[in-house]
C-alpha cells in the first residue's frame, strides 16, 4: 500500500507559490509548480484545483494566467492543507463486519475506533501548529 504523497505535494506547492511571492511574482503556472515538485502539471493541477476550493490558492485565467495563495501563507495551516486534499480518514477499519461470533470481531471495532479517533485528533493538532511560512522558513534555513 503506497502512502498518500498528497499533502506533500500540495504543501510543496504552497511553500512555492509563497516563496515566488516574496521574490516579486505573484502568480506560478501550473507547469513552474510541477517542475519544482518534479512531477506532471496535470497531478499539480489536481492539487491546486482541491486547495482552490478549500480557498487556500486562487486561479488566474486570461492574460497573466496561474496560482497564487488565497490568503496569507502565516494563515495557512498543514491541517488546511490536509483537510483540503485527503478524502479519506487516517486510519479506518476493515470495510467488512468481522465475524461476531469470535471474541476479537465482536470487540475489536469500537476499541480501534476510540484509538483511532485519538491518534486522528492527535496528529491533526500537530500538522494545525504549522504554517506553510513555517515549513518556507525551515525549508530556507
Amino acid at each position: 500500500m503506497a502512502a498518500n504523497s498528497r499533502v506533500t505535494i500540495a504543501a510543496h506547492a504552497l511553500a512555492w507559490l509563497e516563496l515566488a511571492r516574496r521574490r516579486g511574482r505573484e502568480v506560478l503556472t501550473s507547469e513552474e509548480v510541477a517542475a519544482s515538485v518534479n512531477t506532471n502539471a496535470v497531478i499539480v493541477r489536481r492539487s491546486l484545483g482541491d486547495l482552490q476550493r478549500a480557498g487556500l490558492v486562487r486561479a488566474r485565467r486570461g492574460n497573466g494566467a496561474g496560482f497564487s495563495l488565497g490568503r496569507p501563507a502565516t494563515e495557512i495551516t498543514l491541517l488546511d492543507v490536509w483537510l483540503a486534499v485527503s478524502p479519506e480518514p487516517l486510519l479506518a477499519l476493515h470495510h467488512s463486519e468481522p465475524n461476531l461470533d469470535c471474541p476479537v470481531g465482536r470487540g475489536i471495532r469500537p476499541v480501534l475506533t476510540d484509538l483511532y479517533d485519538e491518534a486522528t485528533d492527535t496528529f491533526q493538532a500537530s500538522l494545525a501548529r504549522w504554517t506553510v511560512t513555517d515549513v518556507l522558513e525551515r525549508i530556507l534555513a
